[in-house]
């Protein structure tokens, strides 16, 4: 019987009103036409997948929550009108209603046509089920059972309890679980299992690190040592808390742009700055974000980890963070980064983490508010599986990867004003890149102005998607 980790607790929390509701989204550009026959053979292989499963509750105080299978799913969702392909974002951003990881079911596939002959597939994951990684997987597994017209096991390495079946979830589990983390936490001896990455674990873009230099600040279009250009000055701009007429519990805007960059050109001016793809991307989100006018003399960047040994399909991620400067260049960032990806963000007040199955959660919630919000998120989702290439006897001609925040409203704002997500499919680094910060970016229009601005400074080629 499989439990639920700490991280899965935390986004399950989310999901029920206390802090940041994430679902995570695929998104799945094919050149033709997909047929109807082949998205629901998709949708099936989803059902009966390892994504199919719920949460059910423990009936021991102490007692970890645990999955249960659940073939319940929620209908292919077929849009008729074709779409722009500058409408993706949009209509993609629909689609994260109704996911619900107790009741189920926790995910949504959804397609539509696109004015230019293709298609546009979208699988929207309540975050509580998988993480981006995890989310790929499983589409590759479902990808595989569509291929081989036959019975495939697509149960994650940690099995998951068939529906109706009983073994292992009865009342004395739940009493030998809670004994064990009360056990664990008592002992006081225990080191919280999310303070440092295991040996032999490596974050994106984890190399040995540069001679870097800590560059300065000047004024707008001055360069800091590292030769790049600096942001547009910052010294008299304030962020404010927003319009005093807008209501804590209207829905927050999201606006987000897709775009694309050859990769050998997008390796080429990270080496051009002494760093690497990774270390250009945050340089990348956390430029922009200084472009819309942020005031902060330093940008808190969230990393996301996979901490993945074997191909599991859960939330098996850890986060680290560094701090950039408007001096930073990709060489100084990849310095950092490489000495982040050596520790975790510690769990709350250096407690054992297993301490928070203990207490309810609006307090669970207290003690692990904000947990990896900064100022920007750089998920770096890594190369995307060659099986993802085609859809039946389509070709793929683009993949990208982002989350979506269903119904957050200003009352649950996170700190996270700028989120990016890059991913590598075949010859292109594929980037979204999405706001919460209406203040600044008004649109998606004004967005995608910004990283526009941002990509010239450096003379990266990227595209519409």
């Amino acid at each position: 019987m499989r439990r639920l980790s700490v991280v899965d607790e935390i986004f399950l929390r989310t999901h029920q009103g206390l802090g940041t509701p994430i679902a995570l989204q695929g998104l799945w550009r094919t050149a033709g036409a997909v047929e109807p026959e082949i998205l629901a053979r998709l949708h099936e292989a989803l059902r009966t997948g390892p994504l199919a499963r719920r949460v059910v509750r423990p009936r021991v105080p102490g007692a970890r929550a645990r999955w249960q299978r659940n073939d319940r799913a929620h209908p292919l969702d077929r849009h008729r009108t074709a779409l722009a392909p500058a409408e993706i974002p949009h209509w993609a951003d629909t689609l994260g209603a109704e996911l619900d990881p107790e009741h189920g079911p926790g995910w949504r596939l959804s397609a539509a046509p696109l004015t230019d002959g293709g298609t546009i597939v979208a699988l929207t994951c309540s975050h509580v089920l998988a993480d981006a990684r995890g989310l790929i997987l499983a589409v590759e597994q479902a990808l595989g059972a569509m291929d081989s017209d036959r019975a495939v096991d697509l149960v994650c390495a940690r099995p998951v309890a068939a529906p109706g079946d009983d073994t292992g979830d009865g009342p004395d589990s739940d009493w030998f679980d809670a004994a064990r983390i009360w056990a664990t936490v008592g002992l006081g001896g225990v080191r919280a299992a999310a303070t440092r990455i295991p040996r032999g674990v490596r974050g994106p873009g984890h190399e040995k690190p540069l001679a870097g230099r800590e560059g300065t600040a000047t004024g707008a279009g001055g360069a800091s040592r590292t030769g790049l250009p600096l942001p547009p000055a910052i010294e008299d701009r304030t962020d404010p808390s927003g319009p005093a007429e807008t209501s804590a519990f209207a829905v927050l805007p999201e606006p987000a742009v897709i775009l694309r960059c050859p990769a050998e050109d997008w390796e080429a001016v990270a080496a051009r700055y002494g760093g690497t793809a990774n270390s250009l991307f945050i340089w990348f989100v956390a430029n922009t974000l200084w472009t819309a006018g942020f005031p902060g003399a330093a940008i808190a960047a969230s990393l996301p980890v996979d901490t993945r040994d074997e191909a599991r399909i859960d939330n098996d991620l850890a986060v680290t963070e560094i701090a950039v400067t408007p001096g930073d260049g990709p060489a100084e960032i990849r310095a950092k980064s490489r000495s982040a990806y050596e520790r975790r963000m510690t769990s709350p007040g250096g407690l054992p983490e297993e301490f928070l199955y203990l207490v309810p959660d609006k307090v669970a919630h207290l003690l692990s508010r904000g947990a990896g919000e900064r100022d920007i998120l750089c998920s770096n989702i890594g190369p995307i599986p060659a099986a993802l290439s085609t859809l039946g006897p389509h070709e793929c001609t683009g993949i990208a990867t982002r989350a979506v925040h269903p119904g957050l409203d200003y009352a649950r704002r996170p700190r996270t004003r700028l989120s990016g997500y890059l991913c590598r499919f075949r010859d292109d680094y594929i980037l979204t890149v999405a706001s919460l910060y209406p203040e600044r970016i008004a649109d998606a229009a004004a967005l995608h102005r910004l990283v526009t601005a941002t990509a010239a400074r450096v003379d990266l080629p990227i595209r519409p998607w």
